[in-house]
């Protein structure tokens, strides 16, 4: 690498061509950086003690291995710079071609042919390497024309428009020699890299650092490419990287870098979340210990896919209807489900293990879950690491059924409220004060093939929120009207949606009614119980409530899952653990062998669907669930077995009740008998006793 001090107009001087790899961002400069730049040029053109003014950085590396007359450039870090420069310096030429033509240019300045021939176009240089810098896609097309003085194309990049007419009328308001002398002046750090010695990528992370303007998917792109040779570049960056922005679209700049975090969430299965400032490390990471098998295309691939995925959930670009509204309506109550809809997406478009009906079955699921939790006042903060962990727990085969296996044994904490605790909750709490309020709802009233807008509706207290009811209200409502108000205000009886929300105020029932556009006349189903009483009253809105609530559990369906799923999801996982160990590595002493290799037959003989999981301290036999765990302890076998106690017949009345110990010491399962094995002349008591828990689980 060879870095030094040089002017500009230097750098720019003689038969070479500055390309910006097709990976890099658009330019981006704004009208401020080009007022930055344009007070600089004029305060070191205007005075002749100041000796240079330093740019920035240019650094660059060869964009290809022959020895043309014209030398190619790969622009790594200044392309801003560059291209503000230039646009300076075409506006320049044109101001200089005007004042000539009217015999008014000045014997010390250059002429626009020579700042043409030095700083803007190579002059043997043949088709696209007639100019001396050269830009990428609709920046690029602009750039040409006015370079060449042509007509700027309709498909115009802005911001070079923009910039160069801000920068034209400047110059044509001020000192020509005073903004080629300031533009003479201008010094920046020629970073030349040696191609194949010097890394671009290192050179780049260093001198960008601190991150301003740069996103992690700046980073990450450049990171991928920038190592490649210039077609290389191109045909990845347009065959993969292209079409990523373009599904991104505004978005891309905002959005790439959490679908990155989301991708990495399923590529590395975190055992805590993505820092939102580390993506492009981790994501380096991860392409670093996958390139050799998966190759850039391979990762390039999966980046696609998963983008075209993650905006079709997120960007609302889902083609079919039925899922595009299930999209919305789980995006409207949660912003971490992105991990598991994205594999699920997978298993429906590159597996073709997921149907249409069972997609959408699976994010109502989702939804369901969420909202039910929500409606419960269970806990949410943590809802980024369960969608995390259900996307690690769904496999290819029957995503559907591993998805609601999953939900199902989410533990206590994590688990989907069952049809009574929806039930209740809704029937008991303040649900205006909720923010999912007006969904709630939206969903009751649109749970129908016959959609209607409520999108202008807003939320309406059938009895009135005002504390001074007016005296038909109280009237209506009993002697302990403030008590009835207090309880049942907030509550899903005594909320509704309409259009006329200011017309209702507080108004008495029956005109409520009866007004024009009352209830009376309202469209909505949400309204029809509310029309036929002829009085609203605590009793009215708890029935209606029930109705509400009974609905719900239609709309926001229960986790339905075949128990024998859950327990085949259970033992699959247990075998997978258990070939990790060898039955050859459980530490026993060698009365606790004997006792072990005398029963362990005998077991294994009770039937041919028998597992044997061995573990680092016990060994366990499952059918699809466990019966026995044998514990090997100081010369005996402790014998754990799921029976409970009470059903348990023991001649040998070795059996003890398990629930009695406040934990067994070395136990993987939880049982409700312990039988202590102490001789081999005992084994057929114990096995008795065995026979009854594996008979116990295979019923």
């Amino acid at each position: 690498m060879k870095a030094e001090d040089t002017l500009v107009t230097n750098l720019l001087e003689g038969a070479k061509q500055f390309i910006v790899p097709i990976f890099q961002r658009d330019y981006s400069w704004g009208t401020k950086h080009c007022q930055q730049l344009w007070k600089d040029v004029i305060r070191v053109g205007s005075d002749h003690n100041v000796k240079g003014h330093f740019l920035g950085s240019v650094v660059y590396v060869a964009a290809e291995d022959s020895s043309a007359t014209i030398t190619r450039w790969l622009l790594i870090d200044g392309q801003q710079r560059m291209t503000t420069l230039t646009l300076l310096l075409i506006a320049l030429r044109d101001r200089l071609s005007e004042l000539q033509g009217n015999g008014d240019g000045g014997d010390e300045m250059s002429t626009p042919e020579e700042l043409d021939d030095y700083y803007l176009r190579n002059r043997h240089g043949k088709g696209d390497r007639r100019h001396k810098l050269h830009l990428r896609r609709a920046d690029h097309e602009t750039l040409i024309a006015l370079l060449d003085g042509k007509v700027i194309p309709d498909a115009a990049s802005e911001r070079v428009k923009e910039n160069f007419i801000f920068l034209r009328d400047l110059v044509a308001k001020a000192d020509v020699s005073t903004v080629y002398a300031g533009i003479k002046k201008l010094v920046v750090v020629d970073v030349c890299l040696t191609r194949g010695q010097d890394d671009p990528q290192m050179i780049f992370e260093s001198l960008n650092s601190t991150g301003v303007d740069l996103t992690q998917a700046d980073l990450i792109r450049n990171f991928v490419l920038m190592r490649l040779d210039e077609t290389s570049q191109t045909q990845l960056y347009e065959e993969y990287w292209q079409p990523i922005e373009v599904a991104f679209g505004r978005r891309y700049r905002t959005e790439f870098d959490k679908f990155v975090k989301d991708f990495l969430t399923l590529q590395l299965r975190p055992g805590t979340p993505l820092k939102a400032a580390e993506i492009y490390h981790e994501f380096r990471g991860f392409f670093l210990r996958t390139v050799e098998k998966r190759g850039v295309d391979g990762i390039l691939s999966d980046l696609r896919r998963f983008g075209t995925y993650y905006t079709a959930f997120s960007h609302g670009q889902e083609k079919q209807p039925a899922l595009k509204e299930a999209f919305a309506r789980l995006r409207s109550l949660i912003e971490v489900a992105s991990p598991v809809v994205l594999t699920l997406y997978d298993y429906h478009e590159r597996a073709k293990t997921l149907s249409s009906d069972e997609f959408v079955e699976a994010i109502e699921l989702l939804e369901s879950f969420v909202f039910r939790r929500s409606v419960c006042d269970m806990q949410t903060r943590s809802l980024g690491q369960i969608f995390a962990s259900l996307a690690y727990r769904i496999t290819e085969t029957q995503p559907l059924l591993n998805l609601k296996v999953a939900l199902y044994r989410q533990g206590k904490k994590r688990r989907f409220p069952t049809d009574a605790e929806f039930r209740e909750a809704l029937e008991t709490r303040d649900v205006y004060d909720m923010r999912t309020c007006f969904y709630l709802l939206d969903r009751l009233e649109n749970f129908s093939k016959e959609r209607i807008d409520t999108s202008r509706f807003t939320i309406e207290h059938v009895m009135p929120q005002n504390g001074d009811l007016r005296p038909e209200w109280r009237a209506m409502l009993g002697s302990d009207w403030q008590a009835v108000q207090e309880t049942w205000l907030h509550r899903l009886g005594n909320l509704t949606l309409t259009g006329y929300n200011s017309a209702y105020s507080d108004r008495p029932f029956a005109e409520k009614k009866a007004i024009a556009g009352g209830f009376n006349e309202s469209p909505l189903r949400l309204n029809k119980f509310i029309r036929e009483q002829s009085a609203w009253t605590a009793a009215t809105i708890e029935q209606r409530g029930k109705q509400l609530a009974e609905k719900a559990l239609a709309v926001w369906r229960p986790l339905v899952v075949d128990p024998l799923a859950v327990k085949q999801r259970e033992l699959d996982e247990h075998k997978a653990l258990a070939a990790n160990y060898q039955i050859e590595n459980v530490e026993m002493d060698q009365v606790a062998k004997q006792l072990f290799d005398a029963i362990r037959p005998q077991i294994q003989a009770l039937g041919t669907d028998i597992v044997e999981l061995p573990n680092d301290r016990s060994v366990i036999y499952r059918v699809f669930d466990f019966f026995v765990e044998i514990i090997p302890r100081k010369q005996r076998l402790s014998l754990l077995l799921n029976l409970d106690f009470a059903d348990c017949e023991d001649a040998s009345g070795k059996a003890r009740d398990a629930t009695e110990f406040a934990f067994i010491i070395g136990a993987m399962e939880t049982g409700g008998v312990i039988y202590t094995l102490e001789s081999v002349d005992d084994v057929p008591e114990a096995i008795n006793v065995v026979r009854q828990a594996y008979q116990g689980v295979t019923e």
